[in-house]
């Protein structure tokens, strides 16, 4: 039934913005518009356009599997192409998956490892450099990292861990230039 392209069949998608009636700019006469969805999935934070079926009964915030009957076709989209409504509403969605999966994220913190021999993962957090990055490195060779409060308060200078990595995320699915990403896959990456 979907002809969806690229992320893993068993993805779990987070709806941004649906457009019941289509894209306003979208020239055709109403009735041949298709309402339309724009998500994110949770595990690799891809961009999603989909057509939705009549019948779905979908809102903004549910969480559906990329292969749902709720979408008649889905594909993969770049961040330009998100509606204004689910430009607006990634930063929260990306917050919400940062807090509830937590263990993922924290996990991050202590899994994190060398790109090059002069750049490390930790380095393409925002505001993290070579001292901050080197007390991480220490504090989680003594003990893994439980939690953002632990993180925080074993690691003088980062004060919001979790919002530290949602900054990254969004630059990761705002900027098409970026040489590394951690946690938004693209399409073209997969080739």
């Amino acid at each position: 039934m979907n002809d969806s392209e690229g992320g893993d069949s068993g993805e779990t998608v987070v709806l941004l913005d649906f457009l019941p009636h289509g894209k306003s700019d979208d020239d055709r006469p109403q009735y041949q518009k298709q309402p339309l969805a724009y998500a994110m999935g949770i595990a690799d934070f891809r961009l999603y356009e989909a057509v939705v079926a009549e019948d779905a009964g979908v809102n903004i915030g549910d969480r559906l599997g990329i292969e749902s009957d709720a979408f008649d076709r889905i594909h993969e989209i770049e961040y330009e192409e998100l509606s204004g409504g689910a430009q607006s509403e990634l930063d929260y969605a990306v917050d919400d998956i940062v807090h509830e999966e937590e263990e993922r994220f924290v996990d991050f913190y202590n899994d994190a490892q060398p790109i090059t021999l002069r750049l490390h993962q930790l380095n393409l957090l925002p505001g993290i450099g070579k001292k901050l990055r080197n007390t991480i490195l220490d504090e989680r060779k003594r003990k893994p990292f439980g939690s953002f409060d632990d993180i925080e308060s074993r690691v003088s200078g980062l004060h919001d861990p979790a919002e530290v990595l949602v900054e990254r995320i969004l630059e990761e699915l705002r900027e098409d230039d970026l040489k590394y990403r951690t946690f938004a896959r693209r399409e073209e990456e997969d080739e």
